[in-house]
């Protein structure tokens, strides 16, 4: 069965080009091409629509407003030239996340994440939450570091800490330093796999490897538990016995 596709984008050279990406596929059937989203929303009103490749950056409404404001949308895959939109795409249960131009091969791999089968779900993503379970591992944050843009893996991180207006993002086998705010990734990371645990450090729950009432070992780091956050720690990690330490 084909799915059927819908292509939204303020850039007609981009319509054009996935366009022509979806009419090389036998499994794919183009539906609607928009240039906003008031005819994006028009389109899933009147139409069936299984996959929507969705640009961020346009007028009057962007990409990810537009996909909050829909109760039921369908699969999504964004299409961008930014890749600020990374985190903001796993929250939104995107398939997967294209950064422009597109090459047709990263096109493919793309779709290889559909799983044509069940059109009424959403597919395994590179930084998605499904309908059905995401596969964390694929999950991904762009950092700006030493003048480039820095891919991290959130399931490689052990912690993260705050230098005032940078923050150190620490992996098993890397260390990031970034201009960037921890209470803006905070806002950004899934909370059932990081948790704020001082008002100098993230930590990311599958690390931790022990704790005590004041301290959380992850990785090779002791990292202290903030005061204003002992409460909360010790619950999500489950040891409310040691609320009274």
């Amino acid at each position: 069965m084909k799915l059927r596709c819908l292509i939204v984008d303020d850039e007609p050279l981009a319509l054009d080009v996935l366009e022509t990406f979806v009419e090389r596929l036998d499994n794919l059937e183009l539906v609607c091409r928009c240039s906003n989203a008031v005819e994006a929303y028009n389109c899933l009103q009147n139409e069936h629509i299984d996959l929507m490749f969705l640009d961020i950056q346009m007028p009057k409404l962007t990409g990810i407003d537009f996909l909050k404001s829909l109760p039921n949308p369908p699969k999504v895959i964004f299409t961008t030239a930014y890749r600020d939109y990374a985190l903001d795409s796993y929250e939104l249960n995107a398939v997967d996340y294209l950064l422009k131009p597109i090459a047709f091969d990263r096109f493919l791999k793309a779709m290889a994440k559909v799983t044509p089968a069940e059109p009424k779900g959403i597919a395994t993503p590179i930084s998605g939450i499904a309908q059905t379970e995401p596969d964390y591992k694929e999950a991904f944050i762009y950092l700006k570091a030493d003048k480039k843009m820095v891919k991290v893996m959130l399931a490689d991180i052990l912690y993260i800490e705050s230098l005032k207006d940078y923050i150190r993002v620490k992996t098993d086998t890397k260390e990031i330093i970034s201009y960037q705010k921890i209470s803006f990734l905070e806002e950004k990371l899934p909370t059932d796999k990081f948790l704020r645990i001082h008002r100098s450090f993230i930590i990311s729950l599958d690390k931790v490897q022990a704790f005590s009432a004041t301290t959380v070992e992850v990785g090779k780091a002791e990292i202290p538990i903030g005061r204003l956050y002992k409460n909360e720690v010790l619950q999500v990690l489950g040891q409310n016995n040691l609320l009274e330490s």
